[in-house]
């Protein structure tokens, strides 16, 4: 099987323009993603890697995003101003691949704390089920997690998302209430450390033609209504095969992409206190 690893990495970000180019410990966010992509095709057999950006123009200077990748050696493909989404940009790059590949990862470019074997664990996800048209993947929450993340809703109501599954792990829905919801939590705390929610991590692995599905479809009620772009796979009965991931030590506080500078000092923070991601998997 071959497999396409496409890092998206726009340069007009409307809430934190230029980032893939921020410094993060001494790297571009850019390289640290490119490097994770790397370490997965050195484990994945018949696997590559691409970045993807935005056309440049006098208001989205994303030429600088290609000179960078050009210097440092990184393949680019400057996709067209259709593009909606990181899944659009995945599939017009993978749309002019020859061959095309069987299996397509979106690797967001904003996203340098993604544990490899997560991108791992998908590939494997989709070589392992047959009927499945995406692979995902969720992590378990604690209950300390969890009262972060209920705390964390009462000022950002649409931050993170959580995920249902059926008892082969394919996922039954997402939502960005917390779902499910449970009783009797007092003595579901006393007898497990995990609370029964599992938080999406963002991170997709498509076959070649659920990916041109999504590509060539209409937003769904339920996507458009909670802005989920995987509800729509869902609601037109396709399966998504969600895997359970583990971040390693302190890198549990990084699930979602930087989208502030904010977001960039916390994360370099993580790196000087718990090490660099990849050494926690060489």
């Amino acid at each position: 099987m071959k497999t396409l690893i496409v890092i998206p990495a726009r340069y007009n970000s409307t809430r934190y323009p230029g980032k893939p180019l921020k410094m993060l410990a001494g790297e571009t966010i850019l390289e640290r993603v490119w490097e994770i992509a790397s370490f997965v095709c050195k484990t994945v057999p018949s696997c590559s890697a691409i970045v993807a950006t935005e056309t440049p123009s006098d208001q989205c200077p994303s030429d600088q995003i290609v000179s960078l990748c050009e210097k440092s050696g990184i393949p680019v493909m400057i996709t067209s101003e259709a593009c909606r989404s990181g899944s659009d940009r995945a599939w017009e790059v993978a749309s002019r691949q020859e061959p095309a590949p069987d299996f397509v990862v979106n690797l967001q470019g904003d996203v340098p704390t993604c544990p490899p074997d997560f991108v791992v664990k998908l590939i494997k996800a989709l070589e392992e089920s047959p009927n499945a048209d995406v692979a995902s993947v969720y992590t378990r929450l604690s209950w300390e997690a969890l009262d972060v993340l209920r705390d964390s809703k009462k000022d950002t109501p649409f931050s993170g998302t959580t995920v249902v599954t059926n008892p082969a792990d394919e996922a039954l829905w997402f939502s960005k209430n917390i779902i499910p919801a449970f009783r009797d939590e007092k003595r579901l705390r006393k007898e497990s450390p995990f609370s029964p929610v599992k938080r999406h991590v963002g991170l997709y692995a498509y076959r070649y033609d659920a990916l041109r599905f999504f590509a060539t479809s209409e937003k769904s009620p339920y996507e458009d209504l909670e802005q989920l772009e995987q509800l729509r796979f869902l609601e037109n009965g396709r399966r998504i095969q969600m895997v359970e991931g583990t971040y390693p030590q302190g890198y549990d506080k990084t699930v979602s992409g930087i989208d502030s500078e904010e977001d960039r000092k916390r994360v370099e923070q993580i790196i000087r206190e718990n090490g660099e991601l990849l050494d926690h998997y060489r």
